[in-house]
């Protein structure tokens, strides 16, 4: 399962955004810094309406959402490459992950104490960039040092090993070089923390997120979007930890209701989880559907027909024959199996159709 970290300076409200999003209060979150040592972990359903409406529709006694996990782990610190703060053992917790969100503090509260002493979310971003190109400028140097033996494929490793470093020794983030096509693999080989992709969550106070045009916090969150926008090529996405943290312990509705009194008219975590699949991980979903079950599956953009099957089981995809497709829009529209196939919606599609986010298919196989 595609593992994404939470990242930021302490008591930026990391692990109240983990509560929130896994709805627990599995991380203490306390006003003090490295109340968190060890990762918590928690798998999170991916919000997606159209799952509601194809189980209404097929009468599915039972609906499956597509999930991805979070990975709360412990603040970073200026001098954490060298240490700093148990450094050394939370940015080995951040290798393991498939991507990042990195929570910046918006908000000003004199009762939270920031360990910088002032907010500031431009610079606390720059601190931590400036610990993940150091990790990996120092990984990158003991490996070129480690190159001895100059064989046609070390060549090639040396002079990535060399363009990275200069590149990293600028403040560079791995990710926004442009590696030849035969570098690379050998670049993904390399699990560099900053080649990771990343999504910023700006963590403003309630009434930022009420009112974010007028309040001076929301000057903060403006200033990120252009930062990460212009430096990094990302998304920025608006949340009130403290908020929907409280709001996971409501109901659905009474929890639409108070952020409708706000003015809000979605919840920041539920498009921080579709950014986070969607956008930084590149995930797509289709769909299986039927009386007994609604289905979502995930798959990677781009994945094949066979590649898709896999993830129901490995035997559809070593006997796939065919898939019986239809979009969502369409099956939805039409409402039934039967109406798809006499309306001629339905297609059949081979091994080399490349599936398409809100698919519905179903696999012909043989084993």
């Amino acid at each position: 399962m595609p593992k994404i970290g939470i990242v930021g300076l302490p008591n930026v409200g990391k692990s109240t955004l983990f509560n929130a999003l896994t709805r627990s209060h599995r991380a203490q979150a306390a006003n003090f810094p490295f109340c968190t040592i060890e990762p918590n972990i928690g798998t999170v359903n991916v919000p997606d309406t159209r799952l509601d409406i194809l189980s209404s529709l097929m009468r599915s006694q039972r609906v499956v959402p597509a999930t991805i996990e979070f990975v709360d782990i412990a603040g970073l610190v200026k001098g954490a490459s060298e240490g700093e703060g148990l450094g050394n053992q939370f940015l080995s917790h951040i290798r393991k992950v498939d991507a990042i969100v990195q929570v910046v503090r918006c908000f000003e509260n004199t009762e939270i104490h920031h360990i910088a002493g002032t907010v500031d979310p431009i610079r606390d971003i720059a601190t931590i960039g400036t610990e993940l190109v150091l990790a990996d400028l120092a990984s990158l140097q003991k490996r070129e040092d480690r190159l001895k033996v100059r064989t046609p494929a070390q060549e090639v490793e040396l002079h990535l090993l060399e363009k990275l470093i200069q590149h990293l020794d600028k403040g560079y983030p791995a990710s926004s070089l442009k590696p030849l096509k035969e570098e690379r693999p050998l670049l993904d080989s390399l699990c560099l923390l900053t080649s990771k992709p990343t999504l910023f969550a700006c963590n403003v106070c309630e009434e930022d997120l009420a009112n974010q045009n007028n309040l001076a916090e929301a000057s903060f969150v403006q200033n990120v979007k252009a930062y990460v926008t212009g430096g990094f090529c990302t998304e920025t996405v608006a949340v009130s930890a403290q908020i929907e943290s409280e709001l996971s312990e409501l109901p659905p509705t009474e929890a639409e209701e108070f952020l409708a009194g706000l003015g809000v008219a979605d919840s920041g975590i539920k498009q921080l989880i579709r950014v986070a699949y969607s956008t930084l991980l590149g995930l797509r979903t289709y769909f299986t559907t039927g009386p007994k079950e609604t289905h979502a599956w995930t798959i990677h953009s781009g994945d094949r027909a066979p590649t898709a099957a896999a993830a129901i089981h490995s035997d559809l995809k070593r006997g796939f024959i065919a898939a019986e497709t239809i979009s969502y829009e369409d099956f939805t529209q039409l409402g039934s199996w039967a109406k798809a196939r006499a309306t001629g919606r339905l297609r059949i599609e081979g091994k080399e159709y490349i599936v398409r986010d809100g698919d519905i298919i179903e696999f012909r196989f043989n084993v």
